[in-house]
């Protein structure tokens, strides 16, 4: 009977192992997973053994001695700047040109120191006490060295002496009123030497001052300027000599200080356009008178010449040009003339202004101009002061020529 009851123990132990086992092997969720073997797997080939790299033995080192310390010089920090207040424009204060009636016997004893050898000459050959053919001939050769001429010197010795033999008189005095009268004579007393400064209806008056190289023609201009304000003249200036700069910063500043208004183009730019600018200019702020410098040019280049031509065809497009001056410097002597002729051919001119008479012997040169071209010598400059410049007058000359001081 106890066997019976101890088998059949051993029978629940049996069977509750079996029920155990299976519960453990199943996974989650209450299934199994399937169990795959792997197939067995052959040992990967084994690698040839690395062999060691040959070794390199690096150069021995180069000493390399320190670098010397830079200096760095301090850096100096300039001071802020400091805002200087522009200071107030001066507007100059505009001169009053002296009136040109009577200038010239003002400026007399300026013209007669500079003509005292030539005047001293003609009276020590007047105060001779006999006249033969000699001392006419001498006479003669003193006139020609003034530039007054050959021809005309040689006429005015031979009408002096004829009025001597028929007055019966070879006294200095006499003689030398004869002499003045010739010279006056010679130089047409008669002549129109007034500017054309006067505006015609809405159109101002045009003056074209011409010359050579040399001549003070741009500094003459700006002295034009002053002479044709002392006359009560309004004035426009057109500074058409465009190759030198500063040719129009010296008209502007002559501009200045009478209150004139100056018309410029920039440097090289067409002379031509600059005139008919100063035109137009001239019409729109109804002035009396614009007066135009050209760029001085020697007579036998033809190309310069033509070129001048083309300014006064321009600005004749407003209307005629009433007056074509043309700059002479006295101390040129005979050579004024060929100057002249040229000018005279090219733009017609009108007028001469002479320079420089201050400064030479030979003012015979008004009479040679006035006789060989018929152009009458209108201006005299007798100096560098602003209002040296003066209406000629050819008794007033010839007195300063012969002035026995």
């Amino acid at each position: 009977m106890e066997f019976v009851v101890i088998a059949l123990i051993v029978l629940v132990l049996l069977g509750a192992t079996a029920l155990v086992v299976p519960r453990m092997r199943r996974g989650v969720g209450g299934t199994s997973t399937p169990t795959i073997e792997a197939s067995p797997r052959e040992a990967p080939p084994q690698a040839p053994p690395r062999q060691a790299a040959p070794t390199v033995e690096a150069p021995p080192s180069v000493a390399v001695p320190p670098a010397a310390p830079v200096e760095v010089p301090p850096v100096e920090v300039p001071p802020a700047p400091v805002e200087v207040p522009p200071a107030p424009t001066e507007v100059p204060a505009l001169e009053t040109p002296e009136p040109t009636a009577g200038r010239l016997v003002r400026l007399r004893a300026r013209l007669a120191r500079s003509q005292n050898l030539f005047g001293k000459g003609l009276m020590a050959v007047l105060a001779r006490d006999k006249f033969d053919d000699e001392t006419w001939e001498e006479l003669e050769e003193t006139l020609i060295t003034a530039d007054v001429g050959v021809d005309a010197s040689r006429e005015i010795v031979e009408r002096v002496r004829e009025r001597s033999r028929v007055q019966g008189t070879s006294s200095a005095k006499d003689l030398r009123a004869m002499l003045a009268d010739e010279l006056v004579a010679a130089l047409d007393p008669g002549a129109d030497r007034t500017l054309r400064s006067t505006p015609s209806g809405d159109k101002p008056a045009v003056l074209l001052v011409v010359g050579v190289n040399g001549s003070g023609k741009t500094t003459t201009c700006g002295k034009i300027a002053r002479v044709l304000v002392a006359d009560g003249r309004s004035v426009v200036l057109g500074a058409a000599d465009t190759f030198r700069a500063a040719a129009a910063d010296q008209l502007a500043t002559w501009a200045g200080r009478v209150g004139a208004e100056v018309v410029r183009g920039p440097e090289g730019s067409d002379p031509a356009s600059v005139a008919y600018d100063a035109v137009k200019r001239g019409v729109e702020a109804r002035v009396d008178t614009v007066l135009v410098d050209t760029a001085g040019r020697l007579q036998n280049k033809v190309g310069l010449m033509d070129e001048l031509g083309k300014v006064k065809r321009v600005v004749a497009k407003h209307g005629e040009v009433d007056e074509t001056l043309l700059v002479l410097d006295a101390t040129t002597g005979q050579n004024g003339l060929e100057q002249a002729r040229v000018f005279t051919e090219v733009v017609d001119v009108t007028g001469v202004v002479l320079t420089k008479l201050d400064g030479t012997a030979k003012g015979g040169i008004v009479i040679a101009v006035q006789r060989k071209l018929g152009i009458p010598v209108k201006l005299v400059g007798l100096g560098e002061g602003p209002d040296d410049l003066a209406p000629f007058e050819p008794k007033a000359f010839v007195d300063a020529l012969l002035d026995e001081s």
